[in-house]
Order: structure tokens, then sequence, then C-alpha cells
């Protein structure tokens, strides 16, 4: 069950066979509704041409906003004129099309594995549709009890601040960048005061781009992985001393998305009826004060990133599915439940918090690893593994020996 919502699912499937779930068992691979594979599609090349712009715009300026809420309003137009009822994209469809899927191949039970939000999904599908299901695996969590504008600060806080703390215990990385909390917070209010504007190559080639850095931007990259973990250190050290190489780079790649690829249709049809309803922008400001207090509200006014959320939900117009979409699953299903501690979009701590209602679950936080777990641990993907062959009493044994790999250490920048 592919993340998002709104990726493609089969761009995803070389990952999977790396990671070796298909060794000995046949991996089933669905387009989820109104992604690219399946018909309609809920693609919009409006909101991508958009993204490609808005590298060269502040990110939290009202301006932005305003594009970015025409720029969904012109994809929910062209959409719903061509007959497309967006309120029934949604995550109580999406597990009940897995349910069919499962019945119409004739597979008596199957192990589900989920990501991102893909884990959302599995798990309501694993409480509105359990027969069938062997074990359920879900990786970097989003509980659907949970999701929510706020919650992603609270992930943030907790994604970043494990890599700072992960800085901290390596000598090396803490002698060199003693105080990563504070020049984050310096570098966010410097750059939100005055945003750099700067020329840089995005990294998988293609002309230069203008890109601008703001607090926003700079949280936001930060949050989305866009510049690895064990290069964050010295970002921050580079950029407050006046090299933002690292940061403008990451910034551009964002310039030459795929247009048409990822639903962001299917996106907004999710978001704005199970995960904005319920709190307002006041509720995701507090969110954001407590998880970063000192920060420029401008910044934390913006869901990292979901910014101006509420305006375009505001125009997506679907029905508050809140009632029937944010609850815990209770279930006796095995379940294999993997986090990352580095994770700042779904921070590793609702990895347990999910397992606390899946009596028969084992958790698992591998250090050092950021959003979806497996790809990226050899550690993790013999768990997985393992848990397939013995849903009960998977193998963890290789998680013990784990630590966050080291960090990049820079020289000091010579005194002017």
């Amino acid at each position: 069950m592919e993340g998002g919502p709104g990726g493609d699912a089969f761009g995803s499937i070389p990952f999977l066979i790396a990671s070796g779930v298909n060794r000995d068992r046949a991996l089933i691979v669905m387009a989820q509704r109104g992604t690219l594979h399946s018909q309609p599609s809920l693609a919009c090349p409006e909101i991508d041409r958009f993204g490609a712009a808005a590298v060269g715009l502040r990110y939290d300026a009202p301006s932005t906003g305003r594009l970015l809420v025409r720029a969904a309003t012109e994809c929910r137009d062209r959409l719903t004129a061509d007959g497309v009822e967006l309120s029934a994209y949604n995550t109580t469809e999406n597990a009940a099309d897995f349910a069919d899927l499962r019945r119409a191949l004739g597979v008596e039970h199957w192990n589900v594995y989920g990501y991102s939000y893909g884990t959302d999904l599995a798990l309501t599908y694993l409480r509105l549709h359990p027969q069938g299901i062997r074990s359920v695996a879900i990786d970097s969590v989003a509980p659907p009890r949970v999701v929510s504008l706020p919650w992603t600060w609270e992930s943030a806080r907790e994604g970043i601040d494990a890599i700072f703390a992960a800085c901290a215990a390596q000598p090396l990385c803490q002698s060199r960048y003693p105080d990563l909390r504070r020049t984050l917070t310096e570098q966010v209010r410097r750059l939100e005061e005055q945003p750099l504007t700067l020329t840089a190559q995005p990294p998988g080639g293609g002309s230069p781009v203008q890109v601008v850095l703001d607090g926003g931007t700079l949280v936001n990259i930060l949050v989305a992985n866009s510049v690895k973990a064990v290069d964050v250190p010295a970002a921050l050290d580079e950029l407050a001393h006046g090299n933002p190489e690292r940061f403008a780079r990451a910034r551009a790649a964002e310039a030459t998305p795929v247009v048409g690829e990822f639903a962001h249709g299917l996106t907004q049809s999710v978001a704005c009826s199970e995960w904005v309803p319920g709190h307002s922008e006041s509720d995701l400001l507090t969110a954001g004060r407590l998880a970063f207090p000192g920060w420029p509200d401008t910044v934390l006014a913006q869901a990292p990133q979901l910014p101006f959320e509420h305006d375009v939900c505001r125009a997506w117009n679907v029905p508050d599915r809140t009632a029937v979409q944010r609850v815990a699953t209770y279930s006796k299903v095995p379940a294999l439940v993997l986090s990352g501690t580095f994770d700042a979009k779904t921070g590793a701590s609702w990895g347990p918090y999910t397992a606390r209602t899946l009596t028969r679950s084992t958790p698992v936080q591998i250090p050092g690893i950021g959003h979806w777990v497996v790809p990226q641990s050899p550690c993790a993907a013999s768990v997985l593994a393992s848990f397939l062959d013995h849903p009960t009493a998977p193998d963890t044994a290789c998680v013990a020996g784990l630590a966050p790999k080291p960090f990049t250490i820079t020289p000091e920048p010579e005194s002017t």
C-alpha cells in the first residue's frame, strides 16, 4: 500500500524487490484509486506546475498561498467537469478496493505491507476488512486516529531532535557542532526575516534555477529529508557561515517534477476530508509553537509538507469524514510496526503508540533512518522477511547492534 496519498505504487516495485519481499512469495501491487495507472487519474498538472514555480517564491508568503489555491481550484474544476466524484476518493473506499482485489484474485489469505499513508490505509483496511489478512506490516506509521495538521509539527520536532541528539552522542559531531538546536532556530529566524535568493543547480542535472530560501523552506527541506540526515549538521553550520549551497540545491530539486505523475487530487480528497477538519488554523499554530518555541509565527502557521492546507480545503470542498476515519484499530492479527528514529514526517514514537491496540504486534525502531524504513535498512528488510515467515515471532536480533551512521564533519571555517 503506497504512501502519499497519491504516490505511484508501481514506481515503488524496484525498491520492494530490492528489499527481498518477493524472494519466496508472490508480490501483489495495486495502484490506488485516483493514482497514476488508475482510471480516472486524479493527477493535477496545475499543482505540479505551481510546485516547479514555487521554488523561486517565498514558501509561506500569502501570495504563494493564493497561487497554490488557484492551482488546486483549477484542478478541482477540471476533474469535476469530467464527472469525477471527489468525495468517493477516501481511505474507506480505498480499503474496500483492496478487500475486493483479494476476493477477485481468489487469494484466501495474504500479508499486507504499507508505508506512510499506506499505514493509515492498512490500519483502516485491517479495521474494516480483517477477513483474509494473515499479517500486517506497517512502516513509518501514520495512525488514522491522530493524523491531522497539528500532528505534523509533533513529528517534525521528534525527527529533527533525534538527528541532533544522535550528533550529540558522537564526540566528533558534538565537538564540531555543539548547539544545533540554537543554530537551527537562528537560521529559521534569520531566513524568515531576510530570505536568500540564489541560483542553484538541481542535483539531477539540468539548467540552474532561481530559488528562494526562507525559514519555511529550510524547515520543509529538513522534514522532507531532502538533505541527507548525515549531512544536516554540516549543512546547518555552512548555512550559518554564509554557505547555503546544500539547502539551495535541495530546493532546486523541486523545480523539475514529473508533471502528471503524482495524484494531488487523491492527496487533497483524503487530507481535506480526514486530516484537516476538527482542528483550526489556531490549533495548528499552537502546535507549532509548542514544538519549536521562538520560531516565527509565519513559519509555524503552515503545516510541514502541507502549506496553506486550510485554504486549499475550502476550495476542494469535500465532506468531513473524521467521525468514521479517526478511529483506532484494535486487532489480534500479527503486526510488525517499523519506524525510523530520524523520521520527521511520521515520528518514530507513533509506532509504539499504534502497537498498543495491536495485541500481537512487534514494534521495531531503526536508529538513524528516516521516512520509509525498509528500502533504507538491510536490517529492517531482514526483520520484515522474518516476520512474513513467522508473524508472531520475527527475528529482530539485528536491531540491537545498530547505531546512526557517523555524521559528515567539515573543517571549521577560517576566522575573519
